[in-house]
């Protein structure tokens, strides 16, 4: 599976957090699909995105589109409920 990341997600990332969030990203990569892995990566559903953590602070908004998890924001609590109601 491919690992992509949109400009808005590139932007959203704290430049001195990029190798914990790149180890998140191929931590959801490892896991999508694997239900029992969820809860260590904290991979959950938030419709039509997942979710996972990167840190105690820090969230991870994606979504599958074919063989491709698309990052679409880094952010906390806050600004993913944000990015969230503002997408429906």
């Amino acid at each position: 599976m491919k690992l992509l990341a949109t400009p808005r997600f590139l932007a959203s990332i704290p430049a001195h957090r990029r190798r914990e969030v790149l180890a998140a990203m191929r931590a959801a990569e490892a896991a999508y699909d694997q239900p029992h892995l969820h809860a260590g990566v904290g991979l959950r559903r938030i419709r039509p995105f997942m979710e996972c953590r990167c840190g105690l602070d820090l969230r991870l908004v994606f979504q599958r589109e074919g063989q491709s998890l698309v990052f679409h924001l880094c952010g906390t609590h806050d600004e993913i409920e944000f990015f969230l109601k503002n997408q429906r």
